[in-house]
């Protein structure tokens, strides 16, 4: 099936009726707005299969970056750089956000190949490109984990009930199009008491109403839902988890929502 015929529903409530926001993606790509629940997604997106090769992560990055960036004018590429130096002096950013995990077996959905869970946590990992994940899994298997090749969906099921104390999700619920599925089963799979971290790009801040389609949220086609902290929490709710919204002090201006979902402790 071609991107112009594919069609999928609502992945937050099931509902066929969707809104298009045609303003937001060049063609083929179609971005929509449930009538039921609000929820912004992309109405065509590509199967796994697809993602796997022919658009993984490490073939389209680079040329939408070199995209983006010429795109930007002196101004901003400066902005940018400094944010970059400023994350670089500050230290890795998943790093800070394991401090909001409890330390143990922690997998990490979406890894590509770079190894961010480090002792005194173990690194389990799941990632789509092929490539990326034999990779992943050299790297997690020295340092006692491992990473599984495939879709988040479908691989999380291979882990056993209550294995994991943390699940990191950074940039990674914006890729999968069955997220409700994630979210249910990291529920399953964490221990109770158990967090997962869950960083997305803001649908409703301000760049976002600011910028329009040259938002850099919006990636095509591998960004295949457009959170804001109400469909989020909504979302993490549903699944079962409390919500906790780390960056609310600045949410409004934040291109990006950083939020935990708690597993209720036994």
């Amino acid at each position: 099936m071609s991107a112009e015929d594919a069609y999928r529903p609502c992945p937050a409530c099931g509902s066929a009726n969707a809104v298009p926001l045609p303003a937001l993606a060049p063609p083929p790509w179609r971005i929509g707005r449930c009538a039921s629940c609000d929820f912004v997604f992309l109405l065509n997106p590509v199967d796994y299969s697809a993602l796997e090769q022919e658009y993984a992560w490490e073939r389209t990055y680079v040329a939408e970056d070199v995209a983006r960036e010429a795109a930007r004018g002196p101004v901003r590429r400066l902005a940018r750089r400094a944010r970059v130096l400023g994350y670089k002096l500050r230290g890795q950013r998943a790093f800070r956000y394991l401090s909001l995990l409890e330390p143990g077996p922690t997998l990490e959905i979406g890894c590509a190949d770079a190894v961010r869970v480090t002792p005194p946590f173990t690194p389990y990992g799941i990632e789509l490109s092929k490539a990326l994940a034999t990779r992943a899994d050299e790297k997690m298997r020295a340092l006692g984990g491992y990473c599984l090749q495939g879709a988040g969906a479908e691989r999380i099921r291979d882990f056993p009930d209550g294995f994991f104390t943390g699940v990191l999700m950074h940039s990674y619920l914006e890729h999968e199009v069955r997220f409700a599925e994630v979210l249910a089963q990291t529920f399953r799979v964490l221990a109770p008491g158990g967090r997962a971290f869950i960083r997305v790009p803001n649908f409703s801040s301000v760049g976002r109403r600011l910028h329009g389609a040259r938002w850099p949220g919006f990636r095509h086609p591998d960004h295949v839902n457009y959170f804001t902290p109400g469909t989020l929490r909504r979302a993490v709710e549903h699944a079962g988890f409390r919500y906790k919204l780390v960056n609310r002090h600045k949410i409004w201006l934040d291109d990006n929502i950083q939020a935990l979902a708690i597993k209720p402790a036994a």
